[in-house]
Protein backbone atom coordinates (compact mmCIF):
# COMPACT_ATOMS: atom_id res chain seq x y z
CA UNK A 1 0.00 0.00 0.00
CA UNK A 2 2.98 2.63 1.06
CA UNK A 3 3.94 1.72 -2.09
CA UNK A 4 0.83 2.83 -4.17
CA UNK A 5 0.69 5.88 -2.27
CA UNK A 6 4.01 6.90 -3.27
CA UNK A 7 3.83 6.54 -6.62
CA UNK A 8 0.16 8.56 -6.35
CA UNK A 9 2.56 11.63 -4.97
CA UNK A 10 5.45 10.75 -7.29
CA UNK A 11 3.33 11.19 -10.17
CA UNK A 12 1.16 13.80 -9.00
CA UNK A 13 4.18 16.41 -8.49
CA UNK A 14 5.70 15.65 -11.66
CA UNK A 15 2.36 15.97 -13.18
CA UNK A 16 1.97 19.10 -11.48
CA UNK A 17 5.54 20.42 -11.04
CA UNK A 18 5.65 22.81 -13.79
CA UNK A 19 1.97 23.91 -13.09
CA UNK A 20 3.33 24.85 -9.77
CA UNK A 21 5.71 27.15 -10.95
CA UNK A 22 3.23 28.32 -13.59
CA UNK A 23 1.15 29.09 -10.54
CA UNK A 24 3.72 30.60 -8.78
CA UNK A 25 4.69 32.70 -11.45
CA UNK A 26 0.84 33.71 -12.32
CA UNK A 27 0.48 34.65 -9.04
CA UNK A 28 3.80 36.76 -8.34
CA UNK A 29 2.40 38.82 -12.02
CA UNK A 30 -1.11 38.90 -10.96
CA UNK A 31 -0.14 42.72 -10.14
CA UNK A 32 1.13 42.92 -12.97
CA UNK A 33 -1.54 42.10 -15.14
CA UNK A 34 -4.13 43.33 -12.61
CA UNK A 35 -2.19 47.66 -13.05
CA UNK A 36 -2.85 46.57 -17.28
CA UNK A 37 -6.01 44.94 -17.42
CA UNK A 38 -9.38 46.40 -16.21
CA UNK A 39 -11.53 44.64 -13.80
CA UNK A 40 -14.17 43.77 -17.08
CA UNK A 41 -11.90 42.95 -19.24
CA UNK A 42 -10.13 39.98 -17.29
CA UNK A 43 -13.90 39.09 -15.99
CA UNK A 44 -14.47 38.81 -20.03
CA UNK A 45 -10.88 36.66 -20.20
CA UNK A 46 -12.16 34.31 -17.61
CA UNK A 47 -15.98 34.00 -19.12
CA UNK A 48 -13.95 32.70 -22.36
CA UNK A 49 -11.27 30.40 -20.89
CA UNK A 50 -14.00 28.75 -19.06
CA UNK A 51 -16.31 28.49 -22.23
CA UNK A 52 -13.30 27.48 -24.09
CA UNK A 53 -12.84 24.06 -21.25
CA UNK A 54 -16.80 23.62 -21.17
CA UNK A 55 -16.35 23.38 -25.03
CA UNK A 56 -13.64 20.81 -24.71
CA UNK A 57 -15.56 18.24 -22.64
CA UNK A 58 -18.13 18.34 -25.87
CA UNK A 59 -15.26 17.95 -28.51
CA UNK A 60 -13.26 15.25 -26.67
CA UNK A 61 -16.28 13.12 -26.36
CA UNK A 62 -15.67 11.08 -23.53
CA UNK A 63 -12.32 9.51 -25.58
CA UNK A 64 -9.82 10.90 -23.21
CA UNK A 65 -11.66 9.11 -20.27
CA UNK A 66 -12.47 5.66 -22.46
CA UNK A 67 -8.48 5.92 -23.16
CA UNK A 68 -7.26 6.10 -20.11
CA UNK A 69 -9.57 3.15 -18.88
CA UNK A 70 -8.98 0.83 -22.07
CA UNK A 71 -5.27 1.28 -21.82
CA UNK A 72 -5.55 -0.76 -18.73
CA UNK A 73 -7.38 -3.85 -19.79
CA UNK A 74 -4.19 -6.05 -20.96
CA UNK A 75 -0.67 -5.19 -22.23
CA UNK A 76 -0.74 -5.78 -25.74
CA UNK A 77 1.63 -2.88 -27.08
CA UNK A 78 0.12 -2.71 -30.58
CA UNK A 79 -3.20 -2.89 -29.10
CA UNK A 80 -2.41 0.26 -26.95
CA UNK A 81 -1.08 1.92 -29.94
CA UNK A 82 -3.93 1.38 -31.83
CA UNK A 83 -6.43 2.80 -29.69
CA UNK A 84 -3.78 5.65 -28.80
CA UNK A 85 -3.64 6.64 -32.54
CA UNK A 86 -7.61 6.65 -32.45
CA UNK A 87 -8.24 8.19 -29.62
CA UNK A 88 -6.14 11.56 -30.59
CA UNK A 89 -7.46 11.02 -34.28
CA UNK A 90 -10.79 11.95 -33.21
CA UNK A 91 -9.93 14.84 -31.13
CA UNK A 92 -8.13 16.24 -33.66
CA UNK A 93 -10.91 16.11 -36.41
CA UNK A 94 -13.53 17.79 -33.51
CA UNK A 95 -11.76 20.71 -32.81
CA UNK A 96 -10.19 21.88 -36.40
CA UNK A 97 -13.97 21.35 -37.30
CA UNK A 98 -15.38 23.06 -34.17
CA UNK A 99 -12.50 25.78 -34.89
CA UNK A 100 -13.65 26.26 -37.91
CA UNK A 101 -17.45 26.99 -37.35
CA UNK A 102 -16.49 29.34 -34.40
CA UNK A 103 -14.87 31.67 -36.39
CA UNK A 104 -17.64 31.11 -39.47
CA UNK A 105 -20.05 32.69 -36.35
CA UNK A 106 -17.74 34.74 -33.98
CA UNK A 107 -20.15 37.93 -34.11
CA UNK A 108 -23.20 35.79 -32.72
CA UNK A 109 -20.89 33.73 -30.18
CA UNK A 110 -19.96 37.24 -28.69
CA UNK A 111 -22.96 38.78 -28.64
CA UNK A 112 -24.39 34.92 -26.66
CA UNK A 113 -20.83 34.47 -24.43
CA UNK A 114 -20.23 38.07 -23.66
CA UNK A 115 -23.53 40.21 -24.00
CA UNK A 116 -21.05 42.76 -26.64
CA UNK A 117 -19.74 42.16 -30.51
CA UNK A 118 -16.12 41.40 -29.36
CA UNK A 119 -15.39 39.03 -32.19
CA UNK A 120 -11.78 39.19 -31.67
CA UNK A 121 -12.07 38.06 -28.66
CA UNK A 122 -13.46 34.80 -29.71
CA UNK A 123 -11.14 34.28 -32.45
CA UNK A 124 -8.76 33.99 -29.68
CA UNK A 125 -10.28 31.75 -27.67
CA UNK A 126 -11.03 29.31 -30.70
CA UNK A 127 -7.10 29.14 -30.66
CA UNK A 128 -7.65 27.70 -27.53
CA UNK A 129 -10.57 25.97 -27.92
CA UNK A 130 -8.24 23.47 -30.63
CA UNK A 131 -5.01 23.97 -28.72
CA UNK A 132 -6.34 23.14 -24.78
CA UNK A 133 -8.63 20.10 -26.02
CA UNK A 134 -5.58 18.42 -28.20
CA UNK A 135 -3.01 19.34 -25.55
CA UNK A 136 -5.15 17.54 -22.84
CA UNK A 137 -5.28 14.05 -25.69
CA UNK A 138 -1.39 14.41 -25.79
CA UNK A 139 -0.78 14.76 -22.06
CA UNK A 140 -3.42 11.59 -21.18
CA UNK A 141 -0.93 9.25 -23.84
CA UNK A 142 2.45 10.67 -21.56
CA UNK A 143 0.06 10.05 -18.18
CA UNK A 144 -0.76 6.23 -18.78
CA UNK A 145 2.93 5.50 -19.39
CA UNK A 146 4.07 8.11 -16.86
CA UNK A 147 6.26 9.52 -18.43
CA UNK A 148 6.66 12.11 -16.30
CA UNK A 149 9.54 13.36 -16.83
CA UNK A 150 8.33 13.91 -20.85
CA UNK A 151 5.59 15.62 -19.46
CA UNK A 152 7.51 17.65 -17.22
CA UNK A 153 9.96 19.39 -19.98
CA UNK A 154 6.56 19.84 -22.38
CA UNK A 155 4.49 21.76 -19.62
CA UNK A 156 7.84 23.36 -18.60
CA UNK A 157 7.85 24.84 -22.12
CA UNK A 158 4.26 25.78 -21.97
CA UNK A 159 4.95 28.06 -18.79
CA UNK A 160 7.84 29.23 -20.26
CA UNK A 161 6.01 30.60 -23.52
CA UNK A 162 2.91 31.28 -21.89
CA UNK A 163 4.35 33.80 -19.57
CA UNK A 164 6.68 35.08 -21.91
CA UNK A 165 4.15 35.84 -24.82
CA UNK A 166 1.51 36.90 -22.08
CA UNK A 167 4.11 39.60 -20.68
CA UNK A 168 4.78 40.94 -24.13
CA UNK A 169 1.10 41.37 -25.07
CA UNK A 170 -0.49 42.24 -22.08
CA UNK A 171 1.88 44.65 -20.56
CA UNK A 172 4.20 45.34 -23.76
CA UNK A 173 1.37 45.71 -26.69
CA UNK A 174 -1.46 46.69 -24.15
CA UNK A 175 -3.59 43.71 -25.87
CA UNK A 176 -5.67 43.40 -22.72
CA UNK A 177 -8.49 40.28 -22.29
CA UNK A 178 -6.33 39.39 -25.98
CA UNK A 179 -3.08 39.30 -25.00
CA UNK A 180 -4.21 36.95 -22.01
CA UNK A 181 -6.45 34.80 -24.68
CA UNK A 182 -3.68 34.41 -27.33
CA UNK A 183 -0.36 34.07 -24.68
CA UNK A 184 -1.85 31.08 -22.88
CA UNK A 185 -3.57 29.50 -26.05
CA UNK A 186 -0.64 30.26 -28.62
CA UNK A 187 1.69 28.53 -26.16
CA UNK A 188 -0.44 25.61 -25.70
CA UNK A 189 -0.77 25.23 -29.84
CA UNK A 190 3.02 25.18 -29.96
CA UNK A 191 3.54 22.24 -27.03
CA UNK A 192 0.74 20.27 -28.89
CA UNK A 193 2.94 20.57 -32.20
CA UNK A 194 5.90 19.42 -30.55
CA UNK A 195 4.55 16.64 -27.93
CA UNK A 196 2.74 15.12 -31.78
CA UNK A 197 6.52 15.06 -32.69
CA UNK A 198 7.54 13.24 -29.86
CA UNK A 199 4.08 11.12 -29.67
CA UNK A 200 4.46 10.27 -33.25
CA UNK A 201 3.88 6.73 -33.30
CA UNK A 202 0.94 7.06 -32.10
CA UNK A 203 -0.52 9.92 -33.41
CA UNK A 204 -2.70 9.64 -36.60
CA UNK A 205 -5.06 11.22 -38.32
CA UNK A 206 -6.89 7.82 -38.56
CA UNK A 207 -9.91 6.82 -37.04
CA UNK A 208 -10.31 3.19 -36.49
CA UNK A 209 -14.08 3.17 -36.02
CA UNK A 210 -14.25 -0.32 -34.11
CA UNK A 211 -12.21 1.35 -31.27
CA UNK A 212 -13.99 4.46 -31.82
CA UNK A 213 -16.95 2.62 -31.49
CA UNK A 214 -15.95 0.92 -27.45
CA UNK A 215 -14.46 4.05 -26.90
CA UNK A 216 -17.73 5.93 -27.24
CA UNK A 217 -19.68 3.02 -25.45
CA UNK A 218 -17.97 3.79 -22.42
CA UNK A 219 -16.98 7.49 -22.90
CA UNK A 220 -19.64 9.06 -23.95
CA UNK A 221 -21.95 8.86 -20.93
CA UNK A 222 -19.48 10.70 -18.92
CA UNK A 223 -19.84 13.34 -21.39
CA UNK A 224 -23.34 15.06 -19.59
CA UNK A 225 -21.73 14.26 -16.26
CA UNK A 226 -18.49 15.98 -16.76
CA UNK A 227 -20.55 19.01 -18.84
CA UNK A 228 -22.73 19.43 -15.92
CA UNK A 229 -20.00 19.26 -13.57
CA UNK A 230 -17.98 21.87 -14.86
CA UNK A 231 -21.01 23.62 -15.45
CA UNK A 232 -21.70 24.24 -12.37
CA UNK A 233 -18.00 25.59 -11.48
CA UNK A 234 -18.77 28.21 -14.56
CA UNK A 235 -22.38 28.99 -14.05
CA UNK A 236 -21.44 31.19 -10.79
CA UNK A 237 -18.69 33.06 -13.05
CA UNK A 238 -21.23 33.64 -16.33
CA UNK A 239 -24.06 34.66 -13.68
CA UNK A 240 -22.00 37.19 -11.92
CA UNK A 241 -20.70 38.75 -14.81
CA UNK A 242 -24.13 38.84 -16.81
CA UNK A 243 -26.57 39.25 -14.27
CA UNK A 244 -24.82 40.73 -10.85
CA UNK A 245 -21.66 43.26 -11.55
CA UNK A 246 -18.38 43.11 -14.31
CA UNK A 247 -16.36 44.58 -11.88
CA UNK A 248 -17.26 41.75 -9.20
CA UNK A 249 -16.51 39.61 -11.68
CA UNK A 250 -13.04 40.37 -12.16
CA UNK A 251 -12.55 40.30 -8.18
CA UNK A 252 -14.31 36.60 -8.77
CA UNK A 253 -11.98 36.34 -11.09
CA UNK A 254 -8.90 36.88 -9.24
CA UNK A 255 -10.20 34.57 -5.71
CA UNK A 256 -10.52 31.68 -8.46
CA UNK A 257 -6.58 32.59 -9.41
CA UNK A 258 -5.50 32.64 -6.04
CA UNK A 259 -7.51 29.52 -4.90
CA UNK A 260 -4.94 28.02 -7.25
CA UNK A 261 -3.04 27.37 -4.35
CA UNK A 262 -5.52 24.25 -3.85
CA UNK A 263 -6.49 23.64 -7.41
CA UNK A 264 -2.70 22.93 -8.13
CA UNK A 265 -3.05 19.44 -5.68
CA UNK A 266 -6.15 18.97 -7.04
CA UNK A 267 -5.27 19.05 -10.37
CA UNK A 268 -2.30 16.56 -9.76
CA UNK A 269 -4.30 13.82 -8.07
CA UNK A 270 -6.56 14.24 -11.08
CA UNK A 271 -4.51 13.46 -13.15
CA UNK A 272 -2.58 10.87 -11.40
CA UNK A 273 -5.07 8.98 -9.38
CA UNK A 274 -6.82 7.24 -12.55
CA UNK A 275 -4.02 5.34 -13.82
CA UNK A 276 -3.44 4.32 -10.53
CA UNK A 277 -6.43 3.24 -9.27
CA UNK A 278 -6.98 1.74 -12.35
CA UNK A 279 -4.20 -0.83 -12.20
CA UNK A 280 -4.93 -2.37 -8.99
CA UNK A 281 -6.18 -5.45 -9.88
CA UNK A 282 -7.50 -7.03 -6.81
CA UNK A 283 -10.83 -5.38 -6.00
CA UNK A 284 -9.87 -5.65 -1.80
CA UNK A 285 -6.52 -3.99 -2.16
CA UNK A 286 -8.17 -1.31 -4.68
CA UNK A 287 -10.77 -0.81 -2.10
CA UNK A 288 -8.47 -0.28 0.89
CA UNK A 289 -6.31 2.41 -1.41
CA UNK A 290 -9.30 3.87 -1.89
CA UNK A 291 -10.54 4.53 1.43
CA UNK A 292 -6.72 5.49 2.73
CA UNK A 293 -6.11 7.88 -0.46
CA UNK A 294 -9.85 9.44 0.47
CA UNK A 295 -8.65 10.10 3.85
CA UNK A 296 -4.87 11.69 3.11
CA UNK A 297 -6.22 14.03 0.61
CA UNK A 298 -8.76 15.47 2.63
CA UNK A 299 -6.26 16.09 5.22
CA UNK A 300 -3.48 17.55 3.06
CA UNK A 301 -5.93 20.10 0.83
CA UNK A 302 -7.76 20.39 4.26
CA UNK A 303 -4.70 22.41 5.97
CA UNK A 304 -4.40 24.28 3.05
CA UNK A 305 -7.83 24.99 2.98
CA UNK A 306 -7.85 26.13 6.58
CA UNK A 307 -4.42 28.32 5.81
CA UNK A 308 -6.18 30.30 3.18
CA UNK A 309 -9.82 31.24 5.24
CA UNK A 310 -7.10 32.41 7.93
CA UNK A 311 -4.82 34.74 5.72
CA UNK A 312 -7.28 35.47 2.70
CA UNK A 313 -6.87 39.02 2.94
CA UNK A 314 -2.91 39.18 3.24
CA UNK A 315 -2.58 36.89 0.20
CA UNK A 316 -5.43 39.26 -1.43
CA UNK A 317 -3.43 42.20 -0.44
CA UNK A 318 -0.03 40.64 -1.54
CA UNK A 319 -0.73 39.79 -4.61
CA UNK A 320 -3.65 42.00 -6.54
CA UNK A 321 -4.37 45.20 -6.99
CA UNK A 322 -6.12 47.07 -4.39
CA UNK A 323 -9.07 47.54 -6.39
CA UNK A 324 -9.40 43.42 -6.49
CA UNK A 325 -9.46 43.22 -2.85
CA UNK A 326 -13.36 42.06 -2.60
CA UNK A 327 -11.92 38.90 -3.90
CA UNK A 328 -11.14 37.84 0.12
CA UNK A 329 -14.78 37.01 0.69
CA UNK A 330 -14.36 34.42 -1.64
CA UNK A 331 -11.45 32.73 -1.73
CA UNK A 332 -12.00 30.26 1.59
CA UNK A 333 -14.80 28.89 -0.15
CA UNK A 334 -13.78 28.58 -3.56
CA UNK A 335 -10.65 26.48 -1.96
CA UNK A 336 -12.86 24.27 -0.06
CA UNK A 337 -14.69 24.03 -3.58
CA UNK A 338 -11.41 22.36 -4.94
CA UNK A 339 -11.05 20.04 -2.08
CA UNK A 340 -14.60 18.91 -2.76
CA UNK A 341 -14.23 18.23 -6.16
CA UNK A 342 -10.94 16.46 -5.59
CA UNK A 343 -12.98 13.89 -3.23
CA UNK A 344 -15.70 13.83 -6.19
CA UNK A 345 -12.87 12.50 -8.17
CA UNK A 346 -12.51 9.11 -6.07
CA UNK A 347 -16.15 8.49 -6.81
CA UNK A 348 -15.43 8.94 -10.10
CA UNK A 349 -12.60 6.39 -10.31
CA UNK A 350 -15.48 3.87 -8.42
CA UNK A 351 -17.83 4.07 -11.51
CA UNK A 352 -14.69 3.99 -14.19
CA UNK A 353 -13.49 0.82 -12.48
CA UNK A 354 -16.82 -0.44 -12.34
CA UNK A 355 -17.67 0.40 -16.01
CA UNK A 356 -21.09 2.32 -14.49
CA UNK A 357 -20.38 6.13 -15.87
CA UNK A 358 -23.40 6.30 -16.76
CA UNK A 359 -24.30 7.14 -13.00
CA UNK A 360 -22.24 10.02 -12.98
CA UNK A 361 -24.83 12.07 -14.36
CA UNK A 362 -27.51 12.19 -12.09
CA UNK A 363 -24.89 13.19 -9.09
CA UNK A 364 -23.96 15.99 -11.71
CA UNK A 365 -27.07 17.00 -12.45
CA UNK A 366 -28.04 17.75 -9.07
CA UNK A 367 -25.01 19.62 -8.09
CA UNK A 368 -26.06 21.47 -11.19
CA UNK A 369 -29.23 22.21 -9.90
CA UNK A 370 -28.03 23.29 -5.93
CA UNK A 371 -25.38 25.59 -7.49
CA UNK A 372 -28.18 27.60 -9.51
CA UNK A 373 -30.93 27.27 -7.09
CA UNK A 374 -27.86 28.48 -3.88
CA UNK A 375 -26.98 31.54 -6.68
CA UNK A 376 -29.84 32.42 -7.01
CA UNK A 377 -30.33 32.72 -3.08
CA UNK A 378 -27.51 33.84 -1.87
CA UNK A 379 -26.15 36.45 -4.71
CA UNK A 380 -28.14 39.01 -5.92
CA UNK A 381 -29.27 42.16 -3.28
CA UNK A 382 -32.72 40.86 -4.13
CA UNK A 383 -31.61 37.88 -2.44
CA UNK A 384 -29.60 37.42 0.80
CA UNK A 385 -27.06 39.94 -0.84
CA UNK A 386 -23.78 38.02 0.07
CA UNK A 387 -22.28 38.36 -3.34
CA UNK A 388 -18.98 36.62 -4.61
CA UNK A 389 -19.08 35.07 -0.99
CA UNK A 390 -22.53 33.71 -2.02
CA UNK A 391 -21.63 31.93 -5.27
CA UNK A 392 -18.57 30.56 -3.35
CA UNK A 393 -20.87 28.88 -0.92
CA UNK A 394 -23.71 28.01 -3.67
CA UNK A 395 -20.30 26.33 -5.25
CA UNK A 396 -19.53 24.50 -2.43
CA UNK A 397 -22.79 23.40 -1.41
CA UNK A 398 -23.45 22.00 -4.96
CA UNK A 399 -20.07 19.76 -4.33
CA UNK A 400 -21.48 18.44 -0.87
CA UNK A 401 -24.70 17.47 -3.04
CA UNK A 402 -22.96 15.33 -5.81
CA UNK A 403 -20.67 13.79 -3.17
CA UNK A 404 -23.72 12.60 -1.13
CA UNK A 405 -25.85 11.34 -4.14
CA UNK A 406 -22.76 9.83 -5.77
CA UNK A 407 -21.86 7.55 -2.96
CA UNK A 408 -25.08 6.52 -2.47
CA UNK A 409 -25.23 5.08 -6.50
CA UNK A 410 -21.71 3.70 -6.09
CA UNK A 411 -21.66 1.99 -2.79
CA UNK A 412 -23.18 -1.04 -3.82
CA UNK A 413 -21.31 -1.27 -7.56
CA UNK A 414 -17.94 -1.65 -5.73
CA UNK A 415 -17.81 -1.35 -2.01
CA UNK A 416 -15.05 1.21 -0.34
CA UNK A 417 -14.81 1.31 3.37
CA UNK A 418 -14.24 5.01 3.87
CA UNK A 419 -13.03 5.91 7.07
CA UNK A 420 -16.18 8.17 8.24
CA UNK A 421 -14.91 8.85 12.25
CA UNK A 422 -11.57 9.58 10.83
CA UNK A 423 -13.16 12.06 7.97
CA UNK A 424 -15.46 13.77 10.41
CA UNK A 425 -12.80 14.01 13.44
CA UNK A 426 -10.91 16.04 10.52
CA UNK A 427 -13.58 18.05 9.53
CA UNK A 428 -14.14 19.27 13.12
CA UNK A 429 -10.83 20.04 13.69
CA UNK A 430 -10.17 21.86 10.82
CA UNK A 431 -13.58 23.43 10.28
CA UNK A 432 -12.95 24.64 13.80
CA UNK A 433 -9.52 25.98 14.34
CA UNK A 434 -10.80 28.31 11.02
CA UNK A 435 -13.48 29.54 12.04
CA UNK A 436 -12.70 30.42 15.35
CA UNK A 437 -9.83 31.77 14.17
CA UNK A 438 -11.75 34.10 12.05
CA UNK A 439 -14.38 35.07 14.69
CA UNK A 440 -11.54 35.79 17.47
CA UNK A 441 -8.63 37.11 15.64
CA UNK A 442 -7.64 40.84 14.22
CA UNK A 443 -8.48 40.70 10.21
CA UNK A 444 -5.67 43.41 9.35
CA UNK A 445 -2.22 44.40 10.23
CA UNK A 446 0.80 42.30 11.26
CA UNK A 447 -0.18 41.34 14.51
CA UNK A 448 -3.45 40.10 13.11
CA UNK A 449 -1.21 38.13 10.61
CA UNK A 450 1.09 36.51 12.97
CA UNK A 451 -1.48 35.39 14.99
CA UNK A 452 -3.24 34.32 12.48
CA UNK A 453 -0.09 32.02 11.46
CA UNK A 454 0.04 31.09 15.14
CA UNK A 455 -3.47 29.72 15.44
CA UNK A 456 -2.69 27.45 12.58
CA UNK A 457 -0.44 25.07 14.96
CA UNK A 458 -3.43 24.23 16.69
CA UNK A 459 -4.16 21.84 13.58
CA UNK A 460 -1.55 19.72 13.90
CA UNK A 461 -1.06 19.85 17.64
CA UNK A 462 -4.88 18.57 18.13
CA UNK A 463 -4.58 16.02 15.06
CA UNK A 464 -2.01 14.51 17.68
CA UNK A 465 -3.72 15.19 20.54
CA UNK A 466 -6.76 13.15 19.37
CA UNK A 467 -4.85 10.73 18.16
CA UNK A 468 -6.19 11.09 14.09
CA UNK A 469 -2.95 9.35 13.44
CA UNK A 470 -3.02 5.57 13.83
CA UNK A 471 0.24 3.61 15.25
CA UNK A 472 1.20 2.11 12.57
CA UNK A 473 1.13 5.81 10.30
CA UNK A 474 3.38 7.02 13.18
CA UNK A 475 5.83 4.31 12.96
CA UNK A 476 5.78 4.65 9.02
CA UNK A 477 6.30 8.83 9.34
CA UNK A 478 9.05 7.81 11.57
CA UNK A 479 10.47 5.38 9.04
CA UNK A 480 10.37 7.86 6.30
CA UNK A 481 11.93 10.53 8.53
CA UNK A 482 14.97 8.25 9.06
CA UNK A 483 14.99 7.19 5.33
CA UNK A 484 15.11 10.89 4.29
CA UNK A 485 18.05 11.79 6.59
CA UNK A 486 19.74 8.75 5.40
CA UNK A 487 19.58 10.03 1.99
CA UNK A 488 20.13 13.55 2.45
CA UNK A 489 23.46 12.34 4.77
CA UNK A 490 24.99 9.73 2.18
CA UNK A 491 24.25 12.76 -0.59
CA UNK A 492 26.08 15.05 1.54
CA UNK A 493 28.93 12.37 1.83
CA UNK A 494 29.00 11.75 -1.96
CA UNK A 495 29.49 15.59 -1.62
CA UNK A 496 33.04 15.24 0.30
CA UNK A 497 31.40 15.83 3.79
CA UNK A 498 32.27 12.18 4.80
CA UNK A 499 33.34 13.12 8.29
CA UNK A 500 29.75 14.36 8.92
CA UNK A 501 28.03 11.26 7.62
CA UNK A 502 30.73 9.07 9.62
CA UNK A 503 29.70 10.78 12.74
CA UNK A 504 25.90 10.56 12.07
CA UNK A 505 24.08 8.15 14.39
CA UNK A 506 21.87 6.94 11.86
CA UNK A 507 23.65 5.75 9.00
CA UNK A 508 23.51 1.86 9.92
CA UNK A 509 20.05 2.60 9.67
Amino acid sequence: MRDYLKRLVTTGVAYQAADIVAKGIALITLPLYTHHVATAQYGAYTSLLTAVILSSIFLRVGIGEAFVRFYFDDEDQARRARIAKTAAATVAWTTTLAAALAVAFAGPLSRLLLGAEEPVLIDCAVVGLWAFTNLEMAYAQLRVDERARTYMYASGCNVTLTVTLTVVLVVFAGQGAKGLLLGNFGASAIVVLGLWWVLRGRVSLRVRLADLRAMLRFGLPTVPADASVYGLQVADRFYIYRDYSHAAAGEYAIALQLATVVFVAVRGFQYAWPPLAYSVDSDAQASRLYSIVTTYFALATGVIVAAVALLGRWIVRLLAAPAYFGAHAALPWLALGWTLYGLYQVLIVITGRARVTQRNLPAALAGLVVNVALLLLLVPRGGLDLGIAGAGIALCGAYVAMLAVMHLLTRNVFEVGFQWARLGQLTLILAGVAVSGELLLPTSGFAGLALRVLWLALIPALLLGTRFFAPNERAQARAIAIDARRRVMAFRARHGEVEAYAEDPLRDI
